[in-house]
């Protein structure tokens, strides 16, 4: 045989060997699993619920701040310099409690220059009293005439409306005495002092601020077009800035006037007196008013994830797996749900923590 011929059936003998041994290899590999690729089994205890169209309150949320229903300015009426604050800010208060003092030495001598006016008017009033008793004598006797008599009634007469001028006097300067003490006008909170110990006080210039804390409200300016809509204002919330919880107002009254700049009217929504710490007048809010009904798309709030400054939710796809999409909320809708703007359709399912 030739040696070419040997050549070519030695390479002829190598490839199928080498096909041999591939085929035997192919044959030995387990067949793939059919599930590979898929996701996991649907998880039978996985608790999930329905993303759905509801209709739910339209609310209105104005903007409004807390203020109290009873407050009081304590003013000075009288000049003088405040010697004494009995009480400063946060100091809780009664009625009739002593507040401040002012320098009384200037209504004190105005009382004493009182009381020596009516003590002149009496003698004046005892010595026309006398002078009337003798020519009332006397014109009996005919010993003066009754001209006399007439003037002596007169004196008399002028000299009980001077004890009446005297005495009113008196009064007025005692009262102006006791305006030295300020005291407080109602039970409450001192809000705030408007002077310092020495300052000149004069009158109507303001010391005190007092409220009272268990009587508030939140005042809101409503524009007319959600006005118009108002429907159950009994049914208004209030929410407090910084706070999730709302508290429902115990009544509400919508001013009978309007501005005609902002084309709105004020709304007062009066406040139960258990409120959360902290709501003090001044405090920012917002009076939620029903306006109506409306279908929004609701989910459970429990089903809502937040990873930092992204919010999402967990929706089970057909497939039984739950994978997580990012999507954006809206406000609280009551009952643990709350409204879903982007990121989820009507029908898809969301676990359930």
């Amino acid at each position: 045989m030739k040696p070419r011929t040997i050549l070519l059936a030695a390479i002829g003998l190598g490839v199928l060997a080498v096909g041999a041994l591939f085929v035997s290899l192919h044959e030995a590999k387990p067949p793939q699993s059919a599930s590979a690729g898929r996701s996991a089994p649907a998880d039978r205890s996985l608790r999930t619920a329905a993303v759905e169209l509801r209709e739910v309150p339209e609310v209105y949320a104005a903007d409004a701040v807390i203020e109290a229903v009873r407050s009081a300015t304590v003013s000075a009426q009288i000049a003088g310099n405040v010697t004494r604050f009995y009480v400063d800010a946060g100091d809780r208060v009664k009625r009739g409690d002593l507040l401040a003092r002012i320098d009384p030495r200037e209504t004190d001598s105005q009382v004493a220059a009182g009381a020596a006016r009516v003590a002149q008017a009496e003698a004046q009033l005892a010595q026309a009293r006398l002078s009337y008793e003798r020519t009332a004598k006397l014109v009996e006797q005919k010993f003066v005439s009754r001209a006399a008599f007439d003037k002596a009634e007169a004196d008399l007469a002028t000299a009980r409306a001077e004890l009446r001028v005297a005495r009113a006097g008196a009064e007025q300067a005692a009262t102006a005495r006791s305006f030295a003490e300020l005291r407080s006008p109602l039970d409450g909170v001192v809000t705030r002092r408007l002077a310092e110990l020495g300052e000149l006080a004069t009158p109507g210039k303001p010391l005190l601020e007092l409220h009272d804390p268990t009587e508030l409200r939140a005042v809101a300016s409503v524009p007319q077009f959600a006005l118009s809509k108002l429907s159950q204002a009994s049914g208004a919330e209030v929410a407090f800035s910084g706070r999730e919880a709302t508290v429902k107002a115990i009544r509400v009254t919508v001013l009978p006037s309007a501005d005609a700049r902002l084309l709105s009217t004020q709304v007062r929504a009066d406040l139960p007196a258990s409120l959360p710490a902290g709501v003090v007048p001044g405090t920012a809010a917002k009076v939620l008013l029903p306006i109506g009904r409306t279908e929004r798309l609701v989910m459970p709030a429990a089903a809502v994830v937040r990873r930092g400054e992204v919010t999402g939710a967990y929706v089970v796809g057909s497939d039984g797996a739950a994978r997580l999409r990012q999507i954006r909320v809206g406000e609280s809708e009551g009952a643990g749900t709350v409204e879903v703007l982007a990121g989820l359709d009507a029908g898809e399912r969301v676990k359930l923590p």
